[in-house]
């Protein structure tokens, strides 16, 4: 399994969903459950750190605010 602090956005938001999925069936045991929400976890963590990291990038692209008038 891939730490997810290597995966691109793509690959942890989608691994996100099916963790989602699987634990909204219902069909796993409590220590699957538990492992997939520790995972998920994670997971959104990564994908919360890669989407800052692009607000930071364009935050950086935009101009100043101009100073207000007196």
């Amino acid at each position: 399994m891939i730490d997810p602090g290597e995966l691109p956005f793509e690959a942890a938001r989608a691994e996100l969903d099916e963790v989602v999925r699987r634990l909204e069936d219902g069909s796993t045991t409590l220590e699957e459950a538990l492992a997939l929400w520790e995972r998920g976890e994670a997971l959104h963590r990564r994908c919360a750190e890669v989407l800052g990291l692009a607000e930071e990038r364009l935050q950086a692209l935009r101009p100043p605010d101009p100073p207000p008038s007196p």
